[in-house]
């Protein structure tokens, strides 16, 4: 946030508190009202018009990247501009209580942590009824083929969404929001929307992605890389212990973020977390239970509420405030 009077500042954290009181009580407002549904429809319908077909030719197609860069950039530019004018309108033509109101209902379309908590606890709800029945609420979670995987390999999964969303879902919109208001969640949960439907290498429902989507892919690397280590402190004060070989365990996954949180996870549960084929995290650890899920859930929570408390301390440092 920019340098603000006290006044505005508690307002401002108000707003933050209620937006994760709405997510915790009242969970996602429905799609048609969603800002993130408008931008995955934005990116969806471009996708579909640009996209190439899959070739098997290997080549560089700079072209390819400089449209999925500039549709990239003109998506950004509107959702940021959206953002600033809704922010400013609440902030400069409402009394205080209603901007933190206000400004409270816009922010928390921009997070979902009620909703990814809900999710991975319901592929272990679902895995009690049958393996079969786990894998197909696994796959609402994660875009990797699930027919195949295994109880534990369906636990492994769930519990490396939970480290890894944690961030792009929670902690990352929030600093951002901390760090630029309203536009910078706004701004951070586009591109991680991008990353999510254009940041593939290779095919992808009969499309090639490679070069459309690297921007996309770069941009939200960039934009998580700080949030990403932010969410290994989170967990480590939740666990209240440092998860030892965390460095050399994160850097064993391609994405030079998502293995941060999911190797602290791995390693404060003592489980193993793999991608078959691509990476293993704390390799030596055991499978995963029923109580580990549970575990998970539980350090999540705590994680979020830690930075709750984070998050309101730094907005009003920022505005000037003092305590008596």
């Amino acid at each position: 946030m920019p340098h603000l009077n006290p006044e505005y500042g508690i307002a401002v954290a108000a707003a933050l508190w209620l937006s994760l009181a709405i997510d915790r009580w009242l969970g996602e407002p429905p799609a048609p009202l969603h800002p993130v549904v408008w931008m995955g429809n934005y990116l969806g319908w471009i996708g579909a018009q640009v996209a190439p077909q899959p070739s098997h030719e290997q080549r560089t197609d700079l072209p390819m990247f400089f449209i999925g860069a500039l549709t990239w950039c003109v998506g950004a530019a509107c959702v940021w501009g959206v953002a600033m004018a809704l922010q400013t309108l609440v902030a400069q033509w409402l009394p205080l209580w209603a901007m933190a109101l206000g400004l409270g209902l816009l922010l928390k379309p921009l997070f979902a942590w009620r909703m990814l908590r809900d999710e991975v606890l319901a592929v272990e709800a679902a895995l009690a009824v049958s393996l079969d029945d786990g894998r197909r609420q696994l796959a609402r979670l994660v875009s990797r083929d699930v027919s195949r995987l295994s109880e534990r390999e369906v636990r492994e999964s769930a519990i490396e969404s939970l480290a890894e969303n944690l961030n792009d879902s929670l902690v990352a919109p929030v600093f951002w929001f901390v760090l630029l208001g309203l536009p910078g969640a706004a701004l951070y949960r586009f591109a991680n929307t991008a990353d999510a439907m254009w940041g593939y290498r290779g095919e992808r429902n009969g499309r090639e992605w490679t070069w459309l989507g690297k921007w996309a892919a770069r941009a939200d690397d960039m934009l998580s890389w700080v949030p990403a280590r932010l969410t290994v402190l989170l967990l480590a004060l939740a666990a209240w212990r440092w998860p030892a070989g965390l460095c050399a365990e994160a850097r064993r996954t391609p994405s030079p973020n998502s293995g941060w949180p999911m190797a602290t996870m791995a390693l404060l549960l003592g489980v193993r977390l793999a991608k078959p084929g691509v990476y293993a995290l704390n390799a030596e650890g055991r499978a995963p239970s029923a109580a580990d899920m549970q575990r998970t859930a539980q350090l999540g929570e705590r994680a979020a509420l830690a930075l709750g408390l984070f998050a309101t301390l730094a907005i009003v440092a920022t505005s000037g405030w003092r305590w008596a």
